[in-house]
Parts: structure tokens; C-alpha cells; sequence
């Protein structure tokens, strides 16, 4: 038992220890170091810019940050120019966020939407600006949510199954089942960190997601450049390109995604024939870009100097006073039908799940004076007014092309997915719908919160889109699915927002490009993010469970089919049926053989649905088949007693080698029939580790009564006879087995 024990420790310790190391070398900071502005010197002190590691910031540091910078705490920002935020590790949302300091924010305006506030966890798009460090560590609001992280988990059926029966070899069998999971999921590309997630993930019947990066590319693709009445115009689409491409201050995503939809579509706009002549950055009050373009080609259409603005549609209509009719081909001065229609055009396109923004320009005078990069001086008047609305550019981030593949795969083999993300309703939507996911029940978290707790659990069981959900949210919604229909929950999240949901999950997923805290909370760590490595990790959980539950549903129909034997063994018999020492080497030989069912293959039909533990579904299981194993023994009991009449102490060493070659045949045999619920050697045929594993087991526990060793145990010869009465008893058992097998499906539609 100590050897046991031993290998079963060493074997979880060196798998476990191995992941855990992988994924601490996954989720280790590279320092990042930041700029602070400190005092310096004692008795003149001066301002210094010093760089100092992210953790060494403190409350009141002043720190100056720029593009690929994270903010190591909770910043209150002091100045600022064109800054661009990613807040997705908060919010999940895909789209960045403008910052600036030079805005006073109402008390009723949500935290993540202060526009002088910046979160740690958060990172810099684009731009430069400085800010106060206002609170750092667990006073952040990143640590207001992780107050509920890390508390311990209720155990689930399997345990409380595998704790009331414990046969001696079950921790040596898991541990064997799992670890060997592990290793074919590190092959597609996952990191296990606990193995008991595995066969947790074989349990599992609903999986959710996010959109960002899991269903979609999490990169802004141009979809198309549209006039006010939603048709396509190229010369909407030249101007924009025009802005995008002579832009010096800041590129942004959409810029880039504007230039690569001209070059890849084979669009000749010969930037080369214009010139720059000056640049209105980008800020958070105007909320567009303008750039002043020139060309000298007088055979050109487009001969002139002209102002090009690009930027948030309403700011762009602000300063429009005239339109293009493209249909028309007129321009007339801006009305209000206009407007109105250009707002209804953008409504719906948004509906669609488009992000929009509006392009416009204005012929100026060739002659007009502007400050330039040099330094001269620009009229006094504003430049941006009295401009033609031209029309609309539309961005998307799309589908990635495994993931409906991916969700068919596991919907087939029966996980459905819900998706949980912080993004806008309309857009995930249309994610959803392209990707085969269901878009009939669909709620956003604000209408949740108006729910009361029957209806919030009726709601959260039927949707399959759930959006601008806040982490608590998130975490509700995946316990809500817990506790009223027991369902084994996955979560498969990558950001700070997605901590308290993992952690409340039967199975937590994240990816080696997550956040620190996810890793940190994640079973299993993804090396890509592509959900068809979950399909096979699904498999492979499947597969590890059914082993596990093939050991344990053996053990106790044999432990309890022995119990009863022994009970009526004493009433025919004046000694024990084996001595102690011929118990342990018969449990020693049959527990180390079975250490090959870890190598069994799986029905296809049981990979195909989730599996759970079920306390009451095994204890049915036992009454109708331990049974079977007693009806074999007490055959055996009557063959000895009544023909051998080895019921006496002259015949005691016959009847322990009779009993325990019977007996270690029994428990070897046992599970070929309870592996499947088809006929076993005919309809199945186990893999060749168990076939193997049976055969040298029944050779050294027939052969052994016939050694020297058996002889030291208190063993004797066994007469040839016995050997053709056990092949009539093993076929008649494996003959009523399977009827009790066939009845027991016809009762429970299932076999265990």
C-alpha cells in the first residue's frame, strides 16, 4: 500500500509541479519600467524624471506615460494629448476609449467611463500626457473585484463519490487517467495546472465566452465607405484614405485599416501628386482629425487646396454646413432631413454591429495662409466650418473563421455556449449570428439588474448572448447556471473583468497572452486562443473520466459482490476464505494491473455527451450488477465445498489457492463488462494495455499456487478440473452479466 501510495504522490506532484512551472514562466511581468517624476537632493531639492520598476509606484508619484505603457495604478490625469486607452482587460469591450485631462466629469458618470481617470491594468494606445498616481495595489479598483477570488469549492459529486468509496487503487487511477489527459492536451497546445479540471472539463455542458479575440480577430477590418443614403462612393473612401495616409501625429487602428482595404482592393489614389500643407491633431474636444492637402495636377478633377476631416460622426456633422448628393450630383447646403437621415443611416449601421465614422472636406483658397510643421502662423478664424458632408467609413471586427467550426463541434458532442462580454448588444449579436450561435434570447446586463432573483435564473438558463455585463455580473451568471439546473460551467476569459467568473467556474480557461490574474485563476492555459483546441480538450476530459468511473464502478461491484460472498462463506466454511498475507498479494497483483484501464479506449457514443458523477445513479448501479460477481462466487463456493468437500482443515490450502485464483480472475475479468455496454470481445474489444494487462495478471495468478512463492503463501497444486470448471463460470458470468446489463439500459436508458 506504501508503494502505492508513493507512486500515486510522485505522479501528481511531478505533473502538477510541471504545469504550475510552465504557467508561472506564462504569467511572470516583464519589468516595465515607468517614468516618474520625483524630488531629488536634500537641501535644494529638484524635479527629476527617473525610471522605476511598475511595482515601486507609489500614491502621489507623477507618471508620464506614452504608447505600449500600462498604468500601474489609479490614475487622475494632469495633462494630456490625444490619448487613446485600451480598457478591454476591464470592460472586455473591443474598441478603445479617448482620455483627456482638460474635462470636469459629473458624479453621476460610471467609473469606466470618467474620461480624467485612468485604471491600473489598462494600457496606452496612442498619445502621451502625465497623471497623479491616486491609489495603487489592493486599494485599485481592479482589487475591488477579486474580494470574492480564491475562496475554496464546495466539493463536487465525483469527490463526494470517490470519498465515500475510495477502493486502494482509485487515487493511483485518477491521478494515472489524469496525468496522461494532460499530456496529450499539452500536445494541443494546453497548459493543465489542475488535473482534476480535466476530468471537469469532461462534465462539462455549457462553456462560456467572450467575443473579444475568441469569436472574433480583435482587429478592425474597413468594411465600407457609404454616402448619406448608404451608398458606396469612392471619392468618400479617397478622402478618408487621404487623412489616414498624410497623418504624421498619431496613427490609430482604424487608420491602418483604412490604408490596407485601398491597397488590398486595388484602389490608384496617387497620394505622391499631393501635398501636405498642414495637420489639425486629433483632441478630446473636437474629436476629429484635419489635414491640408494640396495638388498642382490641373488636369485632375480634384486641382486646389483642401481641408480633410475625419472623425466621431456627430463632431464631424458640427462643422458641416453643406452636403454632396451623390445621386445628384449636386451640392446643397446642410438640412435638417439631412441630418436626421444621416443619424437613422448610422443607427442602423451600428445595429449591424458597424463602428462608423464621418468623412468631410473643404476647398480652400489657394492663396490662404496656415501654420505649418515650420512654425508660421495660422489665420485667426477657424478653419473647420462651413464643410461638405461626403459620407460615412465602417469598421468591423470579424468572425474567425475556426470559431463556427469550433461551436458546431461542441455542440455536437453536447456543451452549448453562451456568450458573456462586456461589448455593445448589437454588436455581439452580429458576431453570434455569423458565427451559428443562436440570437433569439438575448439580454444586456442593465436589464438584468431589473430582474428579480426567479426571473434573473429563468432569463440567464434560456439567453445565449448576454452583454455590457460587469464582472459581478459575469460571476452571477455563471452561478446562477450552477446551482438551478447543476450544470458543469466553463469560462473562457483572458482579462482582469473576467476574474471573478473564472473563479466561480467548474472549469476556468484563459490564454498565455490573458492578464496576470487570469492565468493566474485559470485550470487550463490556452497557447492559442482557438476554441477547437477546447473541443479536443473536451475529448480528452471525456475520455479520462470514463476511465476513472470504469475503476470505480468495477472496485465496488467487486468489493461489494466479495462482502456478501465472505457473509456466506462463513455459514459453509470453519476458516477464512484467504489469509492476510494471500489478500494482500492478490489485491497487490490486481490493483497494479489495473493501472492499464488509464490506457482504455472510449466508446464513441460516450465521448459524444457530457457525463457527471451521480451518488444515487451509482448506488442503482451497484445493487443491479454486484449481484452477478456473488451469483460467480457462491457457484464456486458450492463447486468446492460439495465436489472437492474442501471444507475441512486437511483441504484448507486447496481451497485458498481455488478461492484466490478464482477471485483474482473475477476482479481482472470484470472489466471487460463493465467498460461497455456493448458485448464485450464481440461488439468491443478493450485496447491492447488492457488486454495485455489481463493476461499477464490471470497468467501470474494461475501459475502462482504452482511456484515456490506460492508454496511460502500456503498455497497447494489445483487439479486440472478446476481450470474447466472456471471457463464454464466466467462464460455464464459474462452470458447473465450482459442480460443484467441489457435490462438495466432498458430501465435507465443509459448504462453508467
Amino acid at each position: 500500500m506504501l508503494i502505492l501510495v508513493i507512486i500515486s504522490v510522485t505522479l501528481r506532484f511531478y505533473q502538477e509541479y510541471s504545469s504550475s512551472k510552465a504557467a508561472m514562466k506564462l504569467s511572470e511581468f516583464v519589468k516595465c519600467p515607468i517614468k516618474v517624476q520625483r524630488c531629488a537632493g536634500r537641501v535644494v531639492q529638484k524635479e527629476l524624471v527617473v525610471q522605476v520598476d511598475q511595482r515601486d509606484v507609489v500614491p502621489g508619484d507623477i507618471v508620464i506615460f506614452e504608447p505600449g505603457d500600462l498604468f500601474p495604478g489609479d490614475i487622475r490625469l494632469l495633462s494630456s494629448k490625444q490619448l487613446v486607452v485600451s480598457q478591454a482587460s476591464l470592460t472586455g469591450e473591443s474598441w478603445t476609449t479617448d482620455k483627456t485631462a482638460e474635462i470636469r466629469e459629473d458624479h453621476s458618470t460610471p467609473l469606466l467611463d470618467l474620461k480624467n481617470i485612468c485604471f491600473m491594468g489598462t494600457s496606452v494606445v496612442s498619445g502621451t500626457g502625465t497623471g497623479l498616481v491616486i491609489s495603487t495595489g489592493s486599494n485599485t479598483y481592479m482589487s475591488t473585484m477579486f474580494s470574492k477570488v480564491g475562496k475554496k469549492k464546495p466539493p463536487d459529486e465525483f469527490e463526494k463519490v470517490a470519498s465515500a468509496l475510495n477502493p486502494q487503487m482509485l487515487p493511483l487511477i485518477i491521478n494515472t487517467c489524469l496525468a496522461k489527459g494532460a499530456l496529450a492536451m499539452a500536445k494541443d497546445r494546453c497548459i493543465v495546472k489542475s488535473l482534476t479540471s480535466i476530468r471537469d472539463m469532461g462534465s462539462m455542458d455549457i462553456l462560456c465566452i467572450d467575443k473579444t479575440g475568441t469569436l472574433t480577430i480583435n482587429h478592425a477590418i474597413m468594411v465600407n465607405h457609404l454616402d448619406c443614403r448608404g451608398l458606396p462612393q469612392e471619392k468618400v473612401l479617397r478622402y478618408a484614405f487621404f487623412n489616414s495616409y498624410f497623418k504624421s501625429d498619431q496613427k490609430y487602428p482604424l487608420d491602418d485599416a483604412i490604408l490596407a482595404f485601398v491597397y488590398s482592393n486595388g484602389f490608384r489614389f496617387q497620394p505622391s501628386k499631393w501635398r501636405k500643407i498642414d495637420e489639425i491633431p486629433f483632441d478630446f474636444i473636437r474629436r476629429r482629425v484635419s489635414i491640408i492637402l494640396e495638388t498642382e495636377d490641373k488636369h485632375s478633377q480634384f486641382f486646389g487646396r483642401f481641408l480633410v476631416t475625419k472623425g466621431a460622426l456627430l463632431e464631424v456633422l458640427r462643422v458641416c454646413s453643406f452636403i454632396e448628393n451623390f445621386d445628384k450630383d449636386e451640392i446643397s447646403p446642410f438640412s435638417s432631413d439631412d441630418y436626421q437621415r444621416i443619424l437613422n443611416l448610422s443607427e442602423d449601421l451600428s445595429n449591424e454591429g458597424l463602428r462608423v465614422i464621418a468623412v468631410a472636406i473643404r476647398k480652400l483658397k489657394m492663396p490662404q495662409k496656415c501654420e505649418t510643421s515650420n512654425g508660421s502662423k495660422r489665420e485667426e478664424e477657424d478653419i473647420e466650418r462651413d464643410m461638405m458632408f461626403l459620407g460615412l467609413i465602417t469598421f468591423f471586427d470579424p468572425p474567425k473563421d475556426s470559431a463556427k467550426q469550433a461551436l458546431r463541434r461542441l455542440s455536437e458532442k453536447g456543451v452549448k455556449a453562451k456568450v458573456l462580454t462586456g461589448d455593445s448588444l448589437s454588436l455581439t449579436t452580429r458576431v453570434c449570428r455569423e458565427v451559428g450561435i443562436s440570437t433569439t434570447h438575448v439580454i444586456t446586463g442593465p436589464e438584468l439588474e431589473q430582474l428579480d432573483q426567479d426571473t434573473f435564473h429563468e432569463t440567464v438558463q434560456r439567453a445565449t448572448v448576454l452583454a455590457r455585463l460587469t464582472p459581478i455580473q459575469k460571476q452571477r451568471v455563471v452561478q446562477s447556471l450552477q446551482t438551478i439546473e447543476n450544470h458543469v460551467v466553463g469560462f473562457l476569459g483572458d482579462g482582469v473583468n473576467d476574474s471573478l467568473a473564472l473563479d466561480a467556474a467548474n472549469v476556468s480557461i484563459s490564454v498565455d497572452s490573458g492578464v496576470a490574474i487570469a492565468k493566474d485563476m485559470a485550470d487550463i492555459i490556452l497557447l492559442e486562443k482557438d476554441l477547437n483546441v477546447l473541443v479536443a480538450g473536451v475529448e480528452h476530459g471525456r475520455i479520462s473520466f470514463g476511465n476513472t468511473m470504469k475503476y470505480v464502478k468495477m472496485s465496488v461491484i467487486a468489493n461489494l459482490g466479495s462482502v456478501i460472498s465472505l457473509l456466506i462463506a462463513t455459514l459453509l466454511f470453519k476458516y477464512e476464505l484467504l489469509t492476510s498475507r494471500q489478500l494482500l498479494t492478490q489485491n497487490f497483483i490486481y490493483s497494479v494491473g489495473q493501472i492499464a484501464i488509464a490506457w482504455d479506449k472510449m466508446d464513441e457514443e460516450y465521448v459524444k455527451t457530457p457525463h457527471k458523477s451521480s451518488e444515487r445513479g451509482l448506488s442503482m448501479f451497484i445493487l443491479w450488477n454486484a449481484p452477478v460477481c456473488t451469483l460467480c462466487d457462491v457457484a464456486t463456493l458450492l463447486l468446492l465445498r460439495f465436489y472437492y468437500k474442501a471444507y475441512t482443515d486437511v483441504t484448507r490450502k486447496f481451497f485458498h489457492s481455488a478461492w484466490f485464483v478464482e477471485g483474482l480472475l473475477l476482479q481482472t475479468l470484470i472489466i471487460h463488462l463493465i467498460r461497455t455496454e456493448k458485448n464485450p470481445f464481440i461488439q468491443d474489444v478493450a485496447s491492447w494495455p488492457v488486454i495485455f494487462s489481463t493476461v499477464v495478471t490471470s497468467a501470474i495468478g494461475i501459475a502462482l499456487p504452482f511456484t515456490l512463492i506460492g508454496k511460502i503463501l500456503g498455497f497447494s497444486v489445483i487439479p486440472i478440473s478446476y481450470f474447466g470448471f472456471l471457463v464454464l463460470l466466467f462464460l455464464g458470468y459474462f452470458a447473465v452479466g450482459q442480460v443484467v446489463k441489457r435490462l438495466y439500459i432498458l430501465v435507465y436508458k443509459r448504462w453508467l
